[in-house]
């Protein structure tokens, strides 16, 4: 075998190698993807029960009831529908009613969810409390966060 020959077989194996390696990563993530839906989306969409599904919204207004042993029960909606919730485990500290909220669960009935995971979002003015204290003690921030 000729050197030319040789690195022609290197190129195709490494080709062949890197076409394997990109499929396989492709067909993985589709796979482990979960959309995020509204309220609204999931309701109208295909999903089927038992389905890994990701919502996002606000939490209604009186919704939120504490069953007690970390388990909770609130409704989720972008002000057009709702899904109930059930959680248990541990809310995040940002997590109150009329503030936006991150769900992931599975989809038990048509707008009931499970949730496993529970996201609480906030704006670009939020500061934890701790590194507030300390940059105002450093006089390093001067804005007075409420």
């Amino acid at each position: 075998m000729t050197i030319r020959f040789q690195r022609l077989l290197l190129i195709i194996f490494s080709l062949i190698f890197l076409t394997f390696a990109v499929l396989l990563i492709l067909f993985n993530s589709k796979k482990n993807l979960v959309f995020f839906y509204t309220p609204s989306e999931l309701l109208n969409s295909n999903t089927e029960i038992n389905d890994i599904i990701r919502i996002g919204g606000f939490v209604k207004k009186n919704s939120f009831n504490n069953l007690g042993n970390n388990q909770y029960n609130f409704i989720i909606t972008d002000n057009k529908n709702f899904l109930s919730v059930t959680y248990t485990g541990l809310l995040p500290d940002l997590f109150k009613e009329e503030q936006g909220a991150v769900i992931q669960g599975i989809l038990l009935k048509d707008n009931i969810v499970n949730a496993s995971k529970v996201f609480a979002k906030h704006d670009e003015n939020y500061m934890p409390e701790s590194i507030k204290k300390q940059l105002e003690n450093n006089q390093y921030w001067k804005k007075k966060y409420e």
